[in-house]
């Protein structure tokens, strides 16, 4: 059962991510990685990561994309004024990877709403001691590398 949604969840991220590499619109690109992201959540929960899961939802679909839209919008790259309402053939493919990701995460999570976790499970505590005690030098370069890159954008989208 779980490895038959991981193989639906994993087949959604792939054909996401394919779709949001070489897709012509910005704002697409974008739909699409969410799209992928959620998806890949949905894999981290069926893996006993429920945690894991969350974050990927925090971080990566809400913060790193509303990143991505400043940047698009900052630069001027996607222009909705100049583009016509999307036909039916466009919006197609993001419902369809959208509703396979939402019906399988419903799936697996009333499939394991009953279920007990193992108790070797780390809690949030245990989770973020052990990632900031032994990693925080990574999380900090990390941080510093999301303060450069809007640096960097923000020198880019400035107006000379």
């Amino acid at each position: 059962m779980a490895a038959t949604l991981f193989y639906i969840l994993a087949t959604v991220m792939v054909i996401a991510t394919i779709l949001a590499i070489t897709g012509r619109h910005p704002v697409h690109a974008i739909v699409y990685l969410v799209t992928s992201f959620f998806a890949l959540a949905g894999i981290f929960y069926l893996l006993l990561a429920p945690l894991v899961a969350m974050f990927e939802v925090i971080i990566y679909a809400g913060a790193v994309m509303v990143l991505f839209m400043f940047v698009i919008m900052m630069l001027d790259l996607g222009h909705p004024e100049r583009g016509g309402r999307p036909a039916l053939g466009q919006w197609l493919p993001a419902l369809l990877l959208g509703a396979t990701v939402l019906a399988t995460i419903s799936y697996a999570a009333a499939g394991f709403a009953g279920d007990k976790l193992p108790a070797m499970l780390p809690g949030v505590k245990e989770f973020a001691v052990t990632l900031f005690s032994r990693y925080g030098v990574a999380i900090e370069v990390i941080s510093l590398q999301l303060l450069f890159a809007v640096v960097g954008a923000l020198y880019l989208g400035r107006r000379r």
